[in-house]
């Protein structure tokens, strides 16, 4: 029988999500799989969790990528590297994107400048979507504007907000799942059980927080059933 299981911010734990989706979820070829963007950085090896998502995708399995704020960053990096390409001191892309995690995409890569980072790797993040919109949600990486009259058209959003109220008239009736925030395991269990109470439910349990407790796991999460699992970090 087919599941659908949706898997917010891998963050470079790749021994997380093979076990995750390989020894937990036992996924096979018939299933769906949805991952909510936030592939790289602050985790280990950013390089080696595209290199597995690719491999999924080779070996045909039915994956949907979204592109989180990460990723976003990351492309920024590397467009404004192209154009300037400091000998010197770094741009400030670049230091805006160290600043939450680079370092460890980039050493996962063994480059210093993310104009080195293959374009491979760029064409990949720039071809995750900004959204998907299954029967009874959207799946955004971290949110929408509801405060504008088409919340699909801002992009910037979906990647990139921490604060959002949903306005079912514009969601289409749809409930939001989203990443991006690292929120309490109780409290996901709260909102995923009391799922009528709510108008989201917020996946990310910070896998790369593995000092405080509540958090450091890889959620996935079946919309069909509204099951819940999760992995701790095996990387960190």
């Amino acid at each position: 029988m087919s599941q659908r299981w949706i898997i917010p911010d891998i963050h470079g734990c790749v021994k997380t999500v093979k076990v995750l989706l390989e020894n937990i979820l036992k996924v096979t070829k018939n299933d769906q799989l949805y991952f909510l963007g936030d592939y790289i950085d602050r985790g280990p090896d950013g390089k080696g969790v595209i290199d597995y998502m690719m491999h999924l995708q080779e070996e045909q399995f039915d994956v949907h990528f979204l592109k989180g704020n990460h990723e976003d960053m990351c492309v920024k990096s590397y467009e404004a590297d192209q154009k300037k390409k400091f000998l010197g001191g770094k741009h400030l892309e670049q230091k805006e994107w160290e600043a939450v995690g680079a370092k460890a995409t980039l050493n996962s890569f063994g480059v210093k400048h993310p104009r080195e980072i293959p374009k491979l790797y760029i064409d990949w993040m720039n071809q995750c979507l900004p959204y998907i919109e299954l029967e009874n949600y959207i799946l955004v990486h971290a949110g929408m504007n509801f405060k504008i009259d088409n919340p699909f058209e801002d992009e910037r959003s979906m990647m990139w907000t921490r604060k959002f109220k949903v306005d079912f008239n514009k969601s289409h009736g749809k409930k939001i799942i989203h990443g991006h925030i690292p929120v309490d395991h109780s409290f996901m269990n709260l909102v995923v059980e009391q799922n009528e109470n709510y108008d989201f439910i917020a996946l990310d349990n910070g896998v790369f927080v593995t000092d405080k407790p509540g958090l450091g796991n890889l959620t996935a999460f079946n919309p069909d059933t509204g099951q819940l699992l999760a992995q701790s970090n095996m990387d960190m």
